[in-house]
């Protein structure tokens, strides 16, 4: 890979190892949180080792995390509201259980489920606390988002939007909540939205892994070893475009090689040779331009364009530019379909029978395409964009016990961000050694 794509290895590298050590069983972003219905393993003596308190009776049903609520009740003292919301760690698991608020209504699953909820039932997330603790240490203070998941189940076991918010300082009907939320509403961050699950990015080199799969697919290369004749600098048929790779390296590259060093060339000539609908017909099998994708929370859908209008889109669209764009989560899923031996599963952040019952799973391209993809990729692929100032960092893991893990973190900033991107390896890499 070229040096930026390198330097922000470092981050999902860490991450993905902390995450393995700790279980043991984004441009156009389009809405605010508005769109649903109205640490490591804890210490001694911190809340999340305490019991839970009884629940008052006739009390609102808690969202739980590794069998412990994150939420409570409090009495309002109203009858119409009798009960007001409060939170356990509100910022941290602020992506995982939206809002209710007696003045603002419910947002995430705390709206999603609201009847539930509201019914004194409890319900029980996917989250493993010690995993979400990293991920959010991880990305405090940038403005990005991580998630990880089980490849095999699709179950999410971190779930983090940065910045995030406090749930509980708007909860309630006064001055100060009111306040509270016209503070995150102003905010140019957008911490109500969940960006794990509604920042629509450009992908950059990421997209070459949705390439090289069709390329395997319809049998134009027999693996990722073979050559593929490609010039150093490809110029695109009937356009001034040129994609260029390191000669060194990228000249009639593999896939395995092409996929390491990011080579425009080699993918933009490729996507000339299979054309348009072959690649959105690879993509939608890995979940672009589904219409919707509820885990059960509902997010934005990944796009990948069905017919580009000239041969120069068509190669942006190969190096994930022009409308070729993808959700956190969606990348992630896109990961554990490669690590999963090609097969597709749905993200879910909700235990099993709690919300609408996820899609099964589907195979996306073969065992043989998932195998040589992963023996090129291995358990990394990184992309740094600067036209959209995001940084890309995908990773697949095996946590204890075997579980695979697929991550996902999508860092946002108006510059490159290699920098800060190592500033959070070193944090994850501190949290590692406690």
């Amino acid at each position: 890979m070229s040096l930026p794509h390198r330097r922000s290895a470092s981050v999902i590298a860490t991450l993905v190892g902390l995450l393995a050590a700790g279980l043991s069983g984004c441009s156009s972003e389009r809405s605010g949180s508005d769109g649903e219905k109205p640490s490591a393993p804890a210490a001694a003596g911190t809340t999340a080792a305490k019991p839970a308190p009884p629940k008052p009776e006739g009390a609102l049903g808690d969202i739980l995390v590794a069998g412990r609520p994150v939420t409570g009740s409090e009495a309002s003292g109203h009858a119409k509201v009798p009960w007001r919301r409060t939170y356990t760690d509100g910022e941290l698991y602020s992506a995982v259980t939206g809002y209710r608020s007696m003045a603002f209504g419910a947002a995430g699953l705390e709206g999603l489920l609201q009847d539930e909820i509201t019914a004194g039932k409890d319900v029980a997330t996917t989250i493993d606390p010690a995993l979400q603790r990293a991920a959010f240490d991880a990305l405090r203070g940038r403005k990005g988002a991580a998630i990880a998941l089980d490849a095999r189940t699709g179950e999410i076991v971190a779930l983090v939007s940065t910045p995030g918010y406090d749930p509980g300082t708007f909860s309630g009907y006064m001055t100060a909540d009111d306040k509270a939320m016209k503070q995150l509403r102003a905010s140019p961050d957008g911490p109500l939205s969940n960006k794990a699950l509604r920042n629509v990015e450009n992908i950059g080199s990421a997209a070459h892994v949705i390439v090289a799969a069709t390329a395997l697919e319809k049998g134009l290369l027999a693996s990722v070893d073979t050559p593929t004749s490609s010039p150093a600098v490809f110029n695109v048929p009937d356009s001034t475009a040129r994609f260029a790779g390191d000669p060194a390296h990228c000249t009639d590259a593999s896939l395995r090689t092409a996929l390491r060093h990011a080579c425009s060339n080699v993918f933009a000539r490729l996507a000339a040779d299979l054309g348009g609908e072959a690649l959105a017909a690879t993509a939608g099998a890995f979940g672009f331009n589904w219409d919707t994708m509820d885990m059960p929370l509902r997010t934005w859908a990944s796009t990948w364009p069905a017919k580009p209008g000239n041969p120069a889109q068509l190669a942006l669209t190969a190096d994930g530019l022009f409308d070729t764009k993808a959700t956190p989560v969606h990348m992630a899923m896109v990961m554990a379909a490669v690590g999963n031996g090609g097969t597709r599963v749905q993200p879910q952040l909700v235990a099993a029978g709690v919300g609408p019952a996820p899609m099964p799973a589907r195979r996306a391209v073969s065992r043989h395409t998932a195998d040589e993809l992963r023996s090129a990729i291995g358990d990394s692929v990184n992309a740094w964009v600067p036209s959209a100032s995001v940084t890309w960092a995908l990773a697949s893991g095996s946590a204890r016990g075997g579980r695979p893990l697929a991550v996902a973190v999508c860092l946002s900033t108006p510059t490159d961000t290699t920098q800060e991107a190592g500033g959070i390896a070193a944090r994850l890499a501190g949290a590692a050694g406690r």
